[in-house]
């Protein structure tokens, strides 16, 4: 079942929508559970809720796996540009070449902060390191693997889909070289073959972040997606190959 409970981001004054899945099993059980937080939480379970009207159905996905796990999904910010300043740890310049002005790492201080330790007391949740991942797409899959770096002692695996790696590449190489992430850390990172071409030397970037990314011992699981694009319904059949490999060991 997915339920929506609405928090207050202090450091940002505003009240905002989360949307969590709970196994069905949950209120009848005694166990406690994995948790995934996730960005764009708005697009994860029921179209109706979808910026574009196509979630990725990932509900009926987790019905159906054998392993069952919490799943926090925090909806962004709709107003203008404050999706991108929230999901991004940097600074950068739009496709029109505004400036955005990254506050990522002040809501990822939010949400070590205060969301986990209000979600781990509200939920039977496991609240380890060891039980705890995080994931989204685009600018979210940028901040996954912000999140896996720079608060590894919270988060021990991220899913990355489409990772928006193309809005300040030196940055995050740089990000990547300076980690020192814990034993254990495990990353799921893909992207698209008709989207990689869509940015101009997306491609070397990308290799280029797996390749530093291998160099930390972390345990990635890498790809290109063939025929993927940059939509939920692409995402959407991307589950199974996170899902699986964040945790299939838990």
């Amino acid at each position: 079942m997915v339920i929506k409970e609405m928090v207050h981001i202090t450091s940002y004054h505003l009240d905002r929508m989360l949307h969590i899945y709970l196994p069905d099993d949950y209120e009848e059980s005694e166990a406690r559970y994995p948790v995934m937080y996730m960005y764009d939480g708005h697009n994860l379970f029921y179209n109706e809720d979808a910026t574009y009207g196509k979630s990725w159905g990932l509900q009926e996905f987790m019905r159906q796996w054998e392993n069952q796990l919490i799943i926090v999904g925090i909806e962004c910010n709709h107003e203008g540009n404050k999706r991108l300043e929230e999901f991004s740890p940097y600074d950068f310049r739009d496709f029109d070449g505004q400036r955005i002005h990254g506050t990522g790492k002040i809501f990822m201080q939010w949400v070590v902060d205060e969301l986990k330790p209000l979600i781990d007391s509200h939920f039977r949740t496991k609240p380890e390191r060891e039980y705890t991942g995080i994931g989204g797409s685009s600018m979210g899959g940028l901040m996954s693997i912000y999140a896996l770096l720079h608060y590894n002692q919270f988060f021990s695996r991220a899913a990355a889909l489409s990772p928006s790696l193309w809005i300040a590449p030196n940055d995050s190489m740089q990000m990547i070289r300076r980690s020192r992430p814990l034993p254990g850390s495990i990353l799921y990172m893909d992207y698209g073959s008709r989207e990689i071409k869509q940015h101009r030397k997306m491609d070397q970037a990308f290799a280029q972040a797996a390749n530093l990314l291998l160099d930390k011992n972390i345990y990635l699981n890498c790809r290109i997606v063939p025929d993927g694009e940059h939509c939920e319904a692409s995402w959407e059949q991307q589950i199974p190959f996170f899902i699986n490999t964040l945790m299939y060991h838990l």
